[in-house]
């Protein structure tokens, strides 16, 4: 290990690629994800997800921290049973994740949540806010909330925004100011934490469908106050999401620059992707490639179209 694992910890972010259950929900559009849907989703692949993906947390962070990640943030889930049944699986029991989960008004019903180490992470508050848009008819469009999540980080007041913004589907260019309009929500969640705590704590996590360099993340996100580790990483190449063969960096860890500060109780050490080699498909055209659970309608069986990321933080001057 990297670090005295006693004082070293991680926090994560994973886009669980379409955790649905299999239960049809009349409100959203989730007939996809049924047993009779189109991609004849059923038990034995639900709970074989689940499986897997827990047993992907259970090991993010473990080779520097000795543990699973103190908070993860999530998206795509369908729903608070789909994240029950991850935190009490196998791999995840033992580790008492609390989990804050607002249902959003996502046409297809799929949100954002936070998984939090109750023994290491006090939770105080929470709000989901909605992002909404305004279709060419004029009628409501809603997109996953941003959420927020107030409390004390081994002891230390620490605010967590967990996102999902807009998909490029419809064009990167033409869905944009989508994300622009995520970024401004972002920021003024923010205004609202400062009104109530100076110089707060903050720690900005999502799939954000634009990469680090993008303008919603470069001009509209990262302000002089934050620092996002992930740029670097992406200079390099790297990313987390493949798409006619290239590399995305759409899932990122954005915080305060007081975890800089040395003299700071949490002091940041290191980012990092977790892109081990059993996450990847292993043959043909897609060898290297996260290895996903589904390929159009195609059941492939593997863990998500996403790698999950994560950052590495030390535990400086208390005794916790």
């Amino acid at each position: 290990m990297k670090n005295d694992s006693k004082s070293t910890f991680t926090l994560a972010f994973y886009n669980l690629e379409n955790l649905f259950d299999t239960v049809d929900d009349p409100e959203t559009h989730d007939d996809d994800f049924t047993p009779d849907g189109r991609k004849r989703w059923n038990s034995k692949r639900y709970h074989r997800k689940i499986k897997k993906l827990s047993s992907v947390i259970s090991q993010i962070g473990v080779e520097e921290s000795g543990k699973p990640p103190i908070v993860v943030g999530v998206a795509e889930i369908e729903n608070l049973k789909v994240v029950t049944d991850l935190v009490e699986a196998k791999d995840l029991e033992e580790h008492h994740y609390g989990i804050v989960h607002y249902d959003s008004q996502d046409e297809r019903g799929i949100d954002v949540a936070l998984l939090y180490q109750k023994e290491h992470f006090e939770l105080l508050d929470s709000q989901a806010f909605p992002l909404i848009f305004v279709d060419e008819d004029g009628e409501p469009d809603y997109s996953r909330d941003v959420l927020l999540v107030k409390g004390k980080l081994f002891g230390e007041l620490t605010y967590f925004i967990v996102n999902h913004w807009p998909s490029r589907r419809k064009g990167t260019k033409e869905t944009e100011p989508k994300r622009i309009k995520a970024a401004r929500l972002v920021h003024a969640i923010i205004d609202q934490v400062k009104e109530e705590t100076e110089d707060p704590t903050i720690v900005i996590m999502g799939d954000f469908n634009d990469n680090p360099n993008s303008t919603s993340i470069k001009q509209h996100l990262v302000t002089e106050d934050l620092h996002n580790p992930f740029e670097s990483i992406y200079d390099k190449g790297k990313g987390t999401a493949t798409h006619d063969d290239n590399w995305y960096l759409f899932d990122q860890i954005i915080f305060s620059k007081k975890f800089f500060n040395e003299g700071n109780k949490l002091v940041f050490r290191e980012a990092e992707i977790f892109e081990e080699h059993f996450l990847k498909s292993w043959k043909g055209k897609r060898k290297g490639d996260p290895f996903r659970t589904y390929i159009g309608k195609w059941h492939q069986g593997g863990f998500s179209d996403h790698f999950p990321v994560y950052v590495e933080f030390e535990k400086k001057n208390f005794e916790y």
